[in-house]
This record gives structure tokens, sequence and C-alpha cells, in this order.
């Protein structure tokens, strides 16, 4: 296996982007709202670190079964922060809101259901039947993640339950990355293994991976805009409601005492 130039400078970039969105989400104080999220840059960044030692010091098979290994782990966290997502979106008081919980794994029911045959539909032109199964796997984690990210946003929609900006950019980066996943998978299981187009997805893929920790970068960077305040006939009506709730609370006593 033989670096191009530019494999070189997304690999050197990478090395610049990681460190720095971990000092973003720790010298901002993001890292204990989003401990999941921090915990999968702080992975990418040693995935990054390890496997370039391996290419340098160690044979091409130990890189290319290293590379599977990060790559089945790096799906896992990218679900982990998927539900860490949908933990602050559904659950912002601590308790998930009204039914949205069932809601919520009713969507990542029917994601699976859907991803499961567009997976198996795929053909991959692999060596060996275990290399068919691995390709397959990893398209159906982008395209389960798509549908989950899809069916998210559907949701909060639905239930009128707002992003906060955080949770909206962390989520907007990794939805964007996801779709990516899903074309150069589609891409690459059409076209098969030729080294010239593996190359330029697996570029591809590296690319959008980068400009989306560059996106966090900037906006995890930033303070969270102060909430909009409520409208005068909104408060009025919150208002008026507080005092038929004291109303209602002093005839329920009055009641019991008589």
């Amino acid at each position: 296996m033989q670096l191009t130039g530019l494999d070189r400078f997304l690999w050197a970039t990478g090395f610049c982007c990681n460190p720095l969105l971990l000092l973003v989400l720790f010298r901002r104080d993001r890292a204990r709202s989003f401990p999941i999220f921090t915990t999968f840059i702080a992975f990418i960044f040693v995935k990054t670190v390890v496997l370039y030692f391996i290419y340098r010091f160690l044979p091409g098979d130990d890189y290319i079964s290293a590379s599977r290994f990060f790559l089945i782990a790096d799906e896992i966290l990218q679900f982990l922060v998927l539900f860490e997502i949908a933990l602050h979106v559904f659950r912002p008081t601590g308790v998930w809101a009204r039914d949205v919980w069932k809601t919520f794994a009713g969507t990542a029911c029917v994601s699976v259901v859907v991803a499961l045959p567009m997976a198996w539909l795929a053909v991959p032109s692999t060596a060996t039947p275990a290399r068919a199964i691995y390709v397959r796997g990893v398209f159906l984690c982008a395209v389960l993640m798509s549908e989950l990210f899809v069916g998210m946003l559907a949701l909060s929609a639905t239930e009128g339950l707002p992003w906060k900006t955080h949770v909206a950019r962390i989520a907007q980066g990794l939805g964007a990355y996801s779709i990516v996943c899903v074309v150069t998978d589609s891409i690459s299981n059409y076209l098969g293994n030729e080294p010239h187009v593996f190359a330029v997805l697996a570029s591809l893929r590296t690319t959008a991976s980068l400009v989306c920790e560059g996106y966090w970068i900037a906006m995890l960077w930033q303070e969270a805009p102060a909430p909009r305040e409520l409208p005068e006939s909104m408060l009025t009506q919150i208002y008026a409601l507080q005092r038929q709730v004291a109303d209602d609370l002093t005839r329920i006593r009055d009641w019991r005492r008589s």
C-alpha cells in the first residue's frame, strides 16, 4: 500500500483536527455535556495515530486487519453518539418526553427492517464470503445511521421538541457524514474493488470526516445562543394558567377540610 500526496495531506490534517476538537470540547466544557461524543473523537485520534505507526512499521496485512477492527469500533461509537443526541433531544428533563421512547424505539425497528434488505441486495465484488459479509455490514451501518438521523428529525418535529444548538450541530455533522458513507459504499458495491475507485472513495470519506470535524470545531467553540423570550400573549396565558391552578388547589384544600 502506497500513500499518495493527498493521502498524506489528509492524514496530517487528521493529526491536527482531532486534538484541536478535543481541546475545544474540554476548554469550552462541552465534554461534560457530551461524554460519548468526546470519547468518539478521542477514539478517532487514537485510531489515526495507531494506524499511522502500523502502516510505517508493520506488514500490510496487519494494517488491513487493524483498519477493519477500528472501522467496526467506529460504527459502534457512532450509534452511541446518536443515542446520546436522542437523550438530549427527547429527554431534556431527565425522563423521556411523553410517549417518545416507544415512538423512538419503533423508529429504530423500522429503520432496521428497511436497512437489512438494502444491505442484503448489495452485491459487493469481493474475493471471499467473509469479506462480502464485512462489506455488507459496513453498508448496513451507514444506511441505518442515515435512517435513524432522518427519523429523529421527523420525530422531534412531530413532538414539537426543540434542538439545542450544540446538539443540533453534532447531529448535522454526523448525519451528513453518514449520507456520504451511504453514497460511497453504494458506489463501491456497484463498481467493485477496483484499486483506483476504492482509493478515491476512501479519500472522499476521509475528507467528509475532516470537514465535519472542522465544522464541529467552529460550532462547539461558540456559545449557544440565549433562548428566545416568550411572546407577551403566551406569557399572559401562562400566568392565567398558574392562577387557575392556584385557585383549584385552594378549592381542593377547602373541600378536604370541610
